[in-house]
Order: C-alpha cells, then sequence, then structure tokens
C-alpha cells in the first residue's frame, strides 16, 4: 500500500493522543476502511513510538516515577484484581509494558535496597511468574498482553513477522530461480553489515539495475526511512551497488526519490525482473 504524504499525514493526525489499544486500531480501521489492518497497525505503532520518544524523559523523572508507584499501591490495596497499571499507563497516555517496568523497577529497588539489574528487569518482564509479589505479577501480566507497541509480547510478534517475510522473499527469489546469498551466507564471508539477499546475477526492475534486496515488514514512514537510509541502505550502496528495498507494508510516495542515485522503493516483489547475463560475484 503506497500512500501519498498527504494520505500519511492524515491518518498520524488522528492517532494525536490515542492510547495504544487494540479498540483505537480497530476504531482506526473504520475510518479508512480502504487501509489494510496490517498497514495501519504498522503505521500506529510507528507514530506511538514517536511519541514515546518525545514523552519519555517527563515518565521518568523521581517525582513522577513516586506518584505512579504511590497510584499503583493505593489501588492494588482497594482492588488487586482490577487493572490498576494498565488504567494508570492509558490515563497518562504512556505504554503499559513501559509503566510495568516503572513500578517493578521501583518495587524491587523497595525490596533489594539497590537498583535491579536491567537483565533481572527484562527476565522478569519475560515471565511475570518471577516477579516475588503475586499482585505486581498479575499487574504486569496484564500490561504486557494488553500492549500493541511495547513489551517482549510484542517484541517476539515482530521478530516472528520479520523472519517471516525474509522467508517469503526467499521463496519468491527461488521461484523465480534467481541466484543468491543471504545475510548468513554474507557474514560467513566476513561481511559485518549487508542486506538481507545479494543477487549473484544482477536484475533490472522498471529499468534499474538491482544488486541486493532488502526486506521490511513495516510501513516505511519519513522517520523510519531517513533512519534506514543513513543507517543501513546507503551502507550497502556504497558496498554492493543499486539496490532494491521492499517495505511489505507500503510506504509514503515521496520517499521513493532514490531511484537514479540507486535505491528503488517497492510495496511488494517486483513482477517484471529482467535478468541480466553477467555475474558480479
Amino acid at each position: 500500500m503506497i500512500l501519498t504524504k498527504a494520505q500519511y499525514d492524515e491518518i498520524a493526525q488522528c492517532l494525536v493522543s490515542v492510547p495504544p489499544t487494540r479498540q483505537s486500531l480497530r476504531k482506526l480501521k473504520q475510518r479508512f476502511p480502504s487501509q489494510s489492518q496490517a498497514t495501519l497497525l504498522s503505521i500506529f505503532s510507528q507514530e506511538y513510538q514517536k511519541h514515546i520518544k518525545r514523552t519519555h524523559a517527563k515518565h521518568h523523572t523521581s517525582e513522577a516515577i513516586e506518584s505512579y508507584y504511590q497510584r499503583y499501591l493505593n489501588g492494588v490495596v482497594k482492588n488487586g484484581a482490577a487493572p490498576v497499571l494498565l488504567e494508570l499507563a492509558n490515563e497518562v497516555n504512556y505504554a503499559p509494558s513501559l509503566m510495568a517496568r516503572i513500578i517493578l523497577e521501583r518495587f524491587l529497588q523497595e525490596r533489594e535496597e539497590t537498583p535491579p539489574s536491567k537483565s533481572v528487569i527484562n527476565s522478569m518482564l519475560r515471565d511475570p511468574s518471577q516477579i516475588p509479589d503475586g499482585v505486581l505479577a498479575n499487574q504486569v501480566y496484564q500490561c504486557i498482553v494488553n500492549d500493541c507497541c511495547y513489551g517482549p509480547l510484542v517484541d517476539c510478534i515482530k521478530h516472528a513477522i520479520g523472519h517471516e517475510h525474509e522467508v517469503l522473499l526467499r521463496d519468491l527469489l527461488l521461484e523465480k530461480n534467481l541466484s543468491f546469498l543471504d545475510e548468513d551466507q554474507l557474514r560467513a564471508k566476513g561481511y559485518d553489515k549487508t542486506p538481507d539477499f545479494i543477487l549473484q546475477v544482477p536484475v533490472a526492475v522498471e529499468g534499474h539495475i538491482i544488486h541486493w534486496i532488502e526486506s521490511k515488514a513495516s510501513f516505511g514512514d519519513e522517520c523510519s526511512h531517513h533512519a534506514y537510509l543513513h543507517d543501513q541502505f546507503w551502507s550497502y550502496w556504497n558496498r554492493f551497488g543499486p539496490g532494491l528495498v521492499i517495505y511489505w507494508y507500503g510506504f509514503i510516495q515521496e520517499l521513493d526519490c532514490n531511484r537514479e542515485r540507486g535505491i528503488l522503493l517497492k510495496a511488494c516483489f517486483p513482477t517484471d525482473i529482467v535478468t541480466l547475463c553477467h555475474s558480479v560475484a
């Protein structure tokens, strides 16, 4: 799904001050029925992550942490089964998993009298049954399973989706009888920063020579695409030549402006591939 900048901005504007809940995503789908659920979810997640980065500091002042912790304690005293942490996170417009982390760190610091290690916190967030307080364990669990954008559950889902699309791309390359080296093979040869696939015989797509293909199981917005250009794509171009990036959930049309410089954007696997005769392996 390729959107114009104006179409993207219209969607993004609807997400201002919207909590990261499944109900919000359903409302977004009703507002933009022509857009795919996957595209809207990707935009939803990326816009919310931008919001969290902008507001992160204010939630981590000592005053804010103490206020949240006391509100948590007061809430569970009244009703330990109620989703106290989840409701608190939604009220202050902060990701539930990140709110759970704040409260868990504060709880452990009070219990242990020393700051808990990051590895301990991460382990408890992945498996709340390790938390030495049943009420807090349940509160953390509720936050993790109800967070659409952050947390260990979301991380696992994103990793699985990313891998799924890399496998899909591999199958499509094999189906087209295109010879390639994958990321693991390239790293075995000593490359440290590589695209997902290097074509051993280059191809032409829409009149542009392609030496490599990168799979992105996300929507390509301005922020993420410019970061990828800086951190990945231009490095691939310098080392391997021109290439193709597939944003499986779409991208902003105006970002596909580097074709003549050697980076082509697509929202699906190209159907008009022309195989060239010489090898660059």
